[in-house]
Parts: structure tokens; sequence; C-alpha cells
């Protein structure tokens, strides 16, 4: 596997924020896009500890830089405080910035100057078959995910292991965002073996051994470090009241199995699960360069679910991934239950078969290549829109 692959998202014409998880390739990408550009990498510890020291060296640094130019500043989050500068430049001398960072909390904090609507905000994703390739393979991207830093290593499981422990070393502890790192230790196992399921904090709690009150703090650690997401069970009405827990998904299959320390071969029983996040995945990839939606929400009523309803415009689309090379009638209950949705305007089940397909009632079959292919057209929805 080379090293290196072409991404899919192209940079905003002025400053943004670029966010992602480690080894997702934002410095590759950086680096590809702004070859003359100024660059502040705060992973350089002689670097951050001159910053922190004196700030004041960041404000004289850009000064020097040619009114209108490109300024790099590689994970950002460590030091907010430079974002003041940076706004301030971003006025008087109309630099452009390219701020990336693996994780938005500290950013989120009360005080953090956010540069007021004048930087726009990206996300970098894990590899997608369009950027992999003739090197995508779905079965390993289920077993080690798509991770450039993992999935271009000769030993991917291995790397995954030390992920894990970066994570908790450099990301939580470093960051100071738990109080006790033994508590989240324990609890990251469990989140990883609730990918793809409605989350109960109470459970959570009593697995992990933690705090009620902990364990919410602690998902929104992961959500904010990038590493997972919640997606909520939609609210409408339909015949009966929806569920209203919402599901967490790793952003990755091979995070979601490193956690839980389990990278052998996929085992049948988690194969559902890794599946329907990935194509979560690749809907908020492919999102990131198409208007593909504007919120992605899962329904659930009575004992069916559709796992991802888009919205868009006031209309819905509803996806279900089922990871089967064959379909049984099983697999269509939930799509059919939503059909009288008010706005829903196409019905999909994706699965790893080759044949595409529609039913007598209108849903419509799509193997693996079919939802890629039309992703990465921006061609989900149907040709009026």
């Amino acid at each position: 596997m080379p090293a290196e692959y072409p991404r899919l998202v192209e940079p905003p014409k002025g400053s943004f924020f670029l966010f992602g998880v480690r080894g997702v390739g934002k410095s590759t990408w950086a680096r590809r896009r702004f070859p003359d550009a100024m660059r502040f990498d705060l992973l350089d510890e002689r670097r951050y500890h001159e910053l922190l020291a004196r700030p004041g060296v960041f404000a004289d640094t850009l000064r020097a830089v040619p009114r209108g130019a490109t300024v790099v500043v590689d994970e950002v989050q460590r030091l907010p405080s430079l974002l003041n500068e940076v706004h301030r430049a971003i006025e008087e001398r109309r630099l452009r910035f390219a701020l990336l960072g693996s994780s938005a909390r500290k950013l989120k904090t009360a005080g953090t100057n956010l540069l007021a609507g004048r930087a726009t905000w990206r996300t970098l994703h894990p590899l997608t078959p369009t950027e992999l390739g003739r090197d995508f393979d779905l079965v390993r991207a289920l077993r080690h995910g798509t991770i450039p830093l993992v999935c271009t290593d000769e030993d991917p499981a291995e790397r995954l292991r030390a992920y894990v422990r970066l994570y908790l070393n450099e990301e939580v502890r470093a960051e100071a965002l738990v109080r006790r790192l033994d508590g989240f230790a324990r609890f990251l196992p469990v989140a990883g073996i609730m990918h793809g399921q409605t989350v109960s904090v109470s459970s959570l709690a009593r697995d992990a051994g933690v705090a009620r009150t902990t364990v919410a703090g602690y998902l929104d650690i992961l959500e904010d470090t990038l590493v997972a997401v919640r997606v909520r069970a939609f609210e409408g009405r339909l015949r009966v009241r929806e569920r209203r827990h919402a599901k967490l998904y790793w952003v990755d299959p091979g995070l979601a199995r490193a956690v839980k320390n389990q990278l052998g071969p996929v085992a049948a029983e988690e194969r559902g699960a890794l599946f329907e996040g990935w194509v979560l995945s690749l809907l908020r990839a492919y999102g990131e360069v198409h208007p593909l939606f504007e919120d992605v929400r899962y329904w659930a009523s009575a004992n069916v679910e559709v796992d991802f309803l888009l919205t868009r415009g006031g209309e819905y689309l509803a996806i279900e991934a089922k990871a089967t090379d064959h379909t049984t009638p099983a697999h269509f209950t939930g799509l059919r239950a939503i059909r009288d949705l008010r706005g829903i305007v196409r019905r999909v089940l994706v699965y790893l078969g080759s044949l595409e397909g529609v039913t007598d009632d209108g849903v419509e079959i799509w193997p693996v290549a079919t939802l890629v292919e039309r992703l990465a057209a921006n061609e989900i929805w149907p040709r009026r829109h």
C-alpha cells in the first residue's frame, strides 16, 4: 500500500478549522495543499512550550508573514489562546489560517475565541473506498478500519493497540480531560461493545463501575475528541412514539474493535454493527464533500428500526444497512414501516450482495458498490433533487 492517498476534501477559500482523529492525515493533507505555508506544529514539544511560556512569539512571527499568506497551525486545541492572535491576523493582515485539531473539547469551553464565524469547520474522515481506490477491501476495512496511520502499517492490529494507548496517554491524560484515568480506561471497552447500539447511561455506568454523571461526561469526551458520534432518534410521530435514546458509533471500525481488544478476524456477531457503523462513516465522509444531508437520525417504532434517516429540505431518505450477501423479507420490515412518514422520498437497503433491484413496494436494493458510486457522484437522492 502507498503511504499516502489523495483526499476528497477541498480547502475552503478562507480560514478554516480542520478536525479529525489522530492519524487521519490532517498534517499530510495540509502539506500537500499548502506547501509554502508558515507552519506551527504544536505536537513539537519545544515549539509548544515556547509558545506556552511566551505567547507573544506567535504574534511576532505572524507579523513577518506576507499579507494574505496562508498559515497552518497543527493541533491548535493544545493552545486555544492562540486564536486571539489568529483573529487579529485575519482582520488586520488578511492572513488565511488552516487550523488543524484532533479534539474540539478545549475549543468549546467558555471564553475560547472561535473566530466569530471567520473560519469554517471541516472534518477529515478515515479513508473512503473512492480515496483508497484499488486498495479498498471491505473485509480489511471492517477488521482494522481505514485510518491512514493504521491501514498503511505492516501490522495494523499492533498499530491499533498502540493507538488506544496513545489516545489514553496523550489525548485524555495529557489534556487533563478526566480526573481519573482508570475509570475512563474501564469505560472504553464497554463503549466499544456498545458500537451501533442505543446508549443507556445507567447501564454503561454499571458495567464500567463508575458514576452515571461520570459516564455522561465520558460520552461527551468521546465526541469532543472525535473518536465517536451519537446519532439521535428521529422525534417525529408515526403511529406510536419513537424512542429517544441515542445510538453510539465509533468513527472507524478499527477503533471500535481496538478499545475492546478484539482485533482478530471479524466475528459473525459483530459484523452487523461494524457494517452499519461503516455505512454511517461513508455518509459523513462524503457529506463533507457534497451537501448530502442536513441531519442524520435513526428511526424506531415499536420493535422495528431504520438505521439512518437523512434529512434535506424537509424531505427524508431512509437507509438500512445489512451485513448479508442475500436479502430476506425480515430485512425490509423497518423500511416498510416507515413508508407512511410524510416527506419520505427514497427507501434503500444496502447489503453485501452484488445484485441491484427494487421491491414491489418501492424499496431499492443497493450493493455496497452502488452506494459508494452514488455518494461519490452526489446522487443518493432521487433525480428531481
